[in-house]
């Protein structure tokens, strides 16, 4: 093996060095008080899982990310999480089985065998919060609301554009018609692509309600400011059921347009459909096809662990949400002294407990005070040991 080879990492696996790892320690520290100030309880997942425990429920969809492994001490396949969400779902249901709502954060890192986009990462570090036993539009409020101020503590709140979808749109229109299971996979993935030829091809050999069929056809293009809840309205005013996943988009783009958020609607927005169940978003960034943060609700997660709990929430993977961070600077102090010296060691002690960063200048080394992140100086003095300005 040659030099450069022993060093090399796999595409998608990347090294994080000390300046953005203080920026990304830094919000993650900022983020997880916040939502403790909001009543979510911090939880740690296990990394690794037994396969069929990991991949059950929602997590059937994350199969083809999932990395297996083999338990040398059962001989049972495990997986290597891919996402945190359908973990802390099980959580909730089967270990806590709590009555109340229960609200639940965490921050921890995943691994992926494919990058999201390419050229991504295959690490993610996901931070989110789940808030489970409540089903109304106040909860997916409170959650939103949540990413919002997530996202000003990140610094990019004043950039974000936030899309809106409604699953239940898709849902209420499919209650209508008589497809079975493949019509409906082939459905989805022509409506998720947003292939107009395939769709028409695919309506005119349906032989779906005329009501349907037009409401099918004009669903991918229905997208853009607020103005698209009345054409929608006019649209699917024969199917109850999307009426309804209108009204609870009404009151979510009421809301935030009085709170200046920027907002785009996509109401054909099927990502996670098997998984989601009401409202969805995503927050994006200018020049991002990736969306820094998404989430929405996805009731009955549960049902596969004995309780089919509603539930709402969202994720972000932390390095590209501080990616666009600073760390705070640097104002440590360079204490040249030795701590075989007592006075000088109380010295050092007394700082840190003060909260301040104290690196030790050793004998012989190139104690450069910029690399070591130092704009002050302790050292000797006339009275004592003394902190005096680079």
């Amino acid at each position: 093996m040659n030099q450069q080879a022993q060093w090399l990492l796999p595409d998608g696996v990347e090294e994080v060095l000390p300046g953005r790892a203080r920026a990304i320690e830094q919000l993650r520290r900022g983020t997880l008080d916040l939502y403790q100030r909001w009543g979510y309880e911090l939880v740690f997942p296990p990394l690794i899982e037994f396969l069929e425990s990991l991949l059950n429920g929602a997590g059937r969809d994350l199969e083809r990310e999932t990395f297996k492994i083999t338990d040398q001490l059962t001989g049972r396949l495990m997986g290597v999480r891919a996402d945190i969400t359908p973990q802390v779902a099980r959580m909730d249901a089967h270990s806590l089985r709590r009555n109340a709502p229960t609200r639940l954060c965490y921050c921890s890192s995943a691994l992926r065998t494919r990058p999201a986009v390419a050229g991504g990462t295959r690490l993610p570090y996901q931070i989110g919060v789940e808030l489970f036993g409540h089903s109304g539009v106040d909860s997916d409020l409170e959650v939103i609301s949540l990413l919002l101020e997530t996202l000003r503590l990140a610094g990019v709140d004043n950039e974000v554009v936030l899309d809106l979808g409604h699953v239940g749109l898709f849902s209420g229109l499919l209650a209508d018609c008589s497809l079975s299971d493949a019509q409906q996979a082939q459905l989805e993935d022509i409506l998720v692509r947003k292939a107009r030829v395939e769709l028409d091809t695919f309506l005119a050999d349906s032989s779906l309600p005329d009501a349907a069929s037009k409401a099918l056809a004009a669903l991918p293009w229905l997208a853009g400011d607020a103005a698209v809840l009345g054409e929608a309205r006019e649209i699917f005013q024969d199917f109850p059921a999307a009426l309804a996943a209108l009204d609870e988009l009404d009151t979510l783009v009421s809301v935030l347009s009085q709170r200046g958020v920027t907002l785009h609607l996509d109401l054909g927005e099927l990502r996670g459909y098997h998984y989601h169940t009401g409202c969805v978003f995503a927050a994006y960034l200018p020049g991002e096809s990736e969306p820094v943060a998404k989430g929405g609700r996805y009731d009955h997660i549960g049902e596969v662990f004995g309780r089919a709990r509603p539930a709402t929430g969202f994720s972000a993977d932390l390095k590209m949400l501080s990616a666009r961070t600073v760390a705070a600077g640097d104002n440590g102090i360079l204490a040249e002294g030795s701590l075989q010296d007592a006075d000088f060691a109380a010295a050092v002690a007394a700082l840190r407990d003060q909260g301040e960063r104290v690196v030790l200048a050793l004998p012989g080394a190139d104690n450069d005070a910029q690399l070591l992140g130092c704009q002050r100086r302790l050292v000797q003095g006339d009275n004592g040991w003394v902190i005096q300005d680079k």
